[in-house]
């Protein structure tokens, strides 16, 4: 949702999805998708086709490993080491001193 200076608010993806198969402006021949438009705005290739045409024809601008999981070259590895457990001690029968300290007054 966007606003406009005027105050109105335009919802740009509901805007894009009503005109996706009008003709782009322009001589490019394509609509709104990306389709490829023949004589009389007729859909000739879809958006899709064209996509999977470019990448089979392109085999580097695929990368086989998903971009979540490529490493860069100052990236070190993560080594997960568990967490150090605590020990309570067993509770003793006999009372533990604790140091009192005074306040002198001034």
């Amino acid at each position: 949702m966007y606003k406009t200076a005027q105050g109105k608010t335009i919802d740009m993806d509901k805007l894009m999805r009503q005109n996706e198969l009008v003709p782009a402006v322009g001589n490019a021949r394509v609509n709104a998708r990306g389709d490829k438009l023949g004589p009389g705005g007729k859909i000739v290739k879809k958006r899709e086709d064209i996509v999977a045409e470019y990448y089979d024809k392109n085999p580097k601008a695929q990368s086989k490993t998903p971009s979540h999981q490529v490493k860069t070259k100052n990236e070190t590895p993560v080594v997960e080491t568990p967490a150090p457990t605590v020990t309570q001690k067993p509770a003793s029968s006999a009372p533990t001193e604790v140091p009192v300290t005074k306040k002198v007054n001034e």
